[in-house]
């Protein structure tokens, strides 16, 4: 059974404790865009990312519609985009300060699996959803062969693509990955339904290897070329993260 509440990790490496956001566009998020916009329109619309780091999306998103608002928990990265940025605030995703109905469009960006309260982040996204409006949701998959937020060997956190932990029974990979969870899709499903949200589209998506791409260019095309079109197949299950959009019930 997964777990909603995240226990509290002691390591000063945030990036156990909060994700490592990208701090520059890449053409992995700019694909995440594009598969956004097959099915939410942002033209003009109030928008919210929750989770928002220095606001890489935030900016982006700002081409379409004036309004757009970005919170994290961060203050150190929210003084860093806001030098840049307007709109971006200091908040948990369990209390928006924000009014009932708010926003057209709610942004959460790899971010769910690393909340304290799940469910109660996704019943405040819903009441700061105006009615109509769409909750967009990436978050890691369980089926994807490595764990990338890192693991722990007791007090110990190794940061790096760990193979296979995200098979493991949860007693085990949660004791290895107290940070951080992973979504089978019927349990994604039971959060999401639990909150109040049901789905409009529940897809995979692969890594866009931006990463690999910039040290060897020749086995990130290749992996481009060989797992991208795995998404629109039945082995999408085995992706890195969940997309799913969600209205409210």
């Amino acid at each position: 059974m997964l777990m909603t509440k995240r226990p509290a990790i002691e390591t000063p490496d945030k990036r156990a404790i909060l994700g490592h956001p990208s701090q520059v566009w890449t053409r992995g998020l700019e694909r995440r865009l594009d598969l956004i916009r097959q099915h939410v329109d942002l033209e003009g619309k109030r928008i919210l990312d929750v989770g928002c780091g220095v606001g890489a999306f935030v900016r982006r998103l700002r081409q379409f519609s004036p309004s757009v608002y970005g919170m994290d928990v961060d203050a150190e990265r929210v003084r860093e985009g806001a030098e840049q940025l307007p709109n971006l605030g200091l908040s948990v995703g369990e209390y928006l300060p924000f009014r009932d109905g708010t926003f057209d469009v709610i942004l959460l960006h790899e971010v769910l699996e690393h909340v304290k309260d799940e469910e109660a982040t996704l019943r405040e996204t819903k009441r700061v959803l105006a009615p109509g409006g769409k909750v967009i949701i990436f978050c890691r998959n369980r089926l994807y062969p490595f764990e990338t937020h890192g693991i722990f060997l007791g007090r110990h956190y190794i940061f790096g693509n760990i193979p296979f932990v995200n098979y493991l029974p949860n007693v085990v990979r949660d004791r290895l990955v107290p940070h951080a969870r992973a979504y089978t899709t019927s349990g994604l499903r039971r959060t999401y339904r639990r909150a109040g949200l049901r789905a409009q589209v529940h897809s995979y998506v692969f890594p866009g290897f931006d990463h690999v791409m910039a040290r060897r260019k020749i086995v990130g095309a290749a992996l481009r070329a060989l797992l991208y079109p795995l998404e629109t197949g039945r082995l999408r299950i085995f992706g890195l993260s969940h997309f799913v959009v969600l209205l409210k019930d």
